[in-house]
């Protein structure tokens, strides 16, 4: 199992005295194997794509792999120019060395009553969506969809928008902390998302239920069902991460895991905590 740290896992630590470079070198520092990045991340004053090669070149001299490219669009919208921007992606993905993208269908709940909700929504996509697998393919990157974004975060729902569109260049990111905003059982989606993981994010979450008397301030924000969560530590919140972790390397996961972490503390502080915790896990599952 080799470990991957997300670059969103840095932004709160970005400024012009910490950059994109030293987030790198920090990553390769700390003993992870890869790094991961989204769009929109320049460098300097280069555009997108000659920041992709910029990076990719960063992250060939440190040694570091590189797992992923992050972003989406909403094949609701315009689908045309969803499914130009979604091929942009890629070709910025070939850019930056990367053997996949993360492409978001839909923008949070944007169109979907007027599509007969999210099946409806799923039927409509499913065509534009395959184009983009297509297209990826061609390029030898995959194309994957994250369990995240409000309507796009059940295990079932990304399980059937997965087997609608039915293209082997076409599978899930498994964010395993992201199924809590939904208020479903990560042990028991990533249980059935396993099957079709390209990727995987560990993920931990502290929790609270939404029948305390709580009030959510400072990081806290409310779930589907009411609950709260607010980012953690990987290995300081509720998340069982060590036991999903086993349940996809059970069903045959090889891929690479990549840290994504978005709770209150200093990111470069809970990255290096965070990676003791993933290093054990990984040492322990073998």
């Amino acid at each position: 199992m080799k470990l991957g740290v997300s670059a969103y896992s840095y932004f709160g630590a970005l400024s012009d005295n910490f950059t994109v470079a030293d987030a790198i070198k920090h990553a390769k520092k700390t003993g992870f194997d890869g790094i991961e990045f989204l769009t929109g991340m320049k460098w300097k004053d280069l555009n997108e794509t000659d920041s992709m090669k910029a990076f990719h070149d960063m992250c060939g001299e440190e040694g570091l792999e590189i797992y992923s490219l992050d972003g989406g669009t909403n094949f609701l919208g315009d689908t045309a120019a969803a499914i130009a921007s979604a091929k942009k992606m890629v070709d910025n993905a070939v850019a930056l060395g990367s053997p996949a993208i993360r492409c978001d269908t839909l923008g949070g709940d944007f169109g979907i009553a007027g599509a007969s909700g999210i099946h409806g929504a799923i039927k409509i996509i499913a065509d534009a969506v395959r184009q983009v697998a297509d297209y990826g393919a061609e390029k030898g990157v995959k194309v994957m969809v994250e369990n995240h974004g409000i309507i796009m975060q059940d295990s079932f729902i990304v399980e059937e928008l997965i087997n609608t569109v039915a293209h082997p260049n076409y599978g899930a990111l498994v964010d395993i902390g992201n199924f809590l905003c939904a208020d479903e059982d990560p042990v028991t989606a990533v249980g059935r998302m396993a099957r079709y993981a390209m990727h995987v994010h560990a993920k931990d979450f502290h929790t609270k239920s939404g029948s305390e008397i709580f009030l959510p301030t400072n990081g806290w924000f409310g779930t589907r069902g009411g609950n709260y969560l607010r980012g953690a530590i990987l290995g300081h919140g509720n998340v069982p991460v060590y036991q999903c972790l086993k349940i996809l390397a059970g069903k045959g996961y090889q891929g690479a895991v990549s840290l994504e972490f978005e709770g209150m503390e200093p990111p470069v502080f809970a990255i290096e905590s965070a990676f003791g915790a993933l290093n054990k896990a990984r040492t322990l599952i073998g």
